[in-house]
């Protein structure tokens, strides 16, 4: 068995994650000069460069890239190989999940994981977009983008679309319809999805990475027709649609993740038809890591917070 010098992968990993050679070696406790000598000791070895250096730039080049993926996992496996040898019972687990999904719905509920998973790290690793999966990333992923080789997954919600305005509008829009003798005294119980278009809309690009794509996929759901010199209220994500729909500024689309009218005093659910995506989220991770207890821990927490949430 011809190996490279371990001692160098660990500074290898390392500089590779921080791209830097100082933050590695203040994270290491070794002298810069050290680290670079561990590189070239690597490079030597395996007779490839592993890094491109640009001035002050670094980044790995193909064949650094390669080895990397083979080197991180194995690395964080003997990691958590010796923690357990060691009986030492505290794990690291880093979930990587979307910002919305983060802070709308798990960021609230990993008080009651942190209570009954005291032995467990979670480190959340926030997405702005759905990347490739991999250990450099995340040990778990919460994604759309679950269907990847070497990768199990477990399916948390399905993306539902309904519409959303704040109390005080929904009241606004039932004085308009009766006054238009669309609905009699007594609330609806629904309305049709057309009333709408009597009213502000407020989109969200980030839905569709498209300005005015949600509502006219919604209507299009609902078998109506949004028409073309509709005047949309653009928001770049459904944040900030949301918040203008709060403070009575028109009719925003949700979906369960993000909103809870139920428990929401602010906001009320519209009684129209909701729109299925396509999108489902998933619990995905490495099949060979599948029975490690932080992961099934986690997974099990999930699928229980899911079920909870009426997904």
């Amino acid at each position: 068995m011809k190996l490279p010098p371990l001692k160098t992968l660990p500074a290898f990993e390392t500089v590779a994650r921080l791209n830097s050679f100082s933050r590695a070696a203040e994270e290491l406790n070794l002298t810069q000069s050290a680290i670079s000598h561990q590189i070239r000791a690597l490079e030597d070895s395996l007779g490839e460069a592993l890094f491109i250096r640009a001035g002050r730039k670094l980044s790995l080049t193909e064949a650094g890239e390669q080895f990397l993926d083979a080197v991180a996992p194995a690395l964080a496996q003997i990691e958590r190989a010796a923690s357990r040898l060691r009986g030492s019972s505290d794990e690291r687990l880093r979930l990587a999940v979307p910002s919305s999904l983060a802070v709308c719905w798990l960021i609230p509920r990993l008080p009651q994981f942190q209570r009954q998973h005291p032995e467990i790290d979670l480190e959340l690793e926030m997405l702005s977009d759905m990347p490739q999966m991999s250990d450099r990333i995340a040990d778990c992923f919460l994604t759309v983008r679950y269907a990847q080789r070497g990768y199990q997954s477990r399916r948390l919600y399905v993306e539902q679309l309904f519409a959303i305005c704040s109390r005080q509008y929904w009241q606004q829009m039932q004085k308009r319809l009766k006054e238009d003798g669309l609905i009699e005294n007594e609330e609806p119980r629904t309305i049709h999805p057309e009333w709408l278009l009597r009213f502000r809309l407020l989109s969200a690009a980030s839905l569709f990475d498209q300005p005015g794509e949600d509502w006219r996929r919604w209507f299009e759901a609902a078998g109506s027709e949004l028409p073309k010199s509709t005047r949309l209220h653009h928001f770049s994500h459904m944040l900030l649609a949301h918040e203008a729909a709060r403070h009575d500024q028109g009719i925003a689309l949700a979906n369960d993740y993000m909103i809870d009218t139920a428990a929401d005093p602010d906001l009320e659910r519209l009684p129209v038809p909701s729109m299925n995506t396509g999108d489902e989220f998933h619990l995905a991770y490495k099949t060979s890591r599948r029975n490690e207890p932080a992961i099934r821990a986690l997974d099990g927490w999930l699928q229980e917070q899911a079920a909870r949430s009426g997904w």
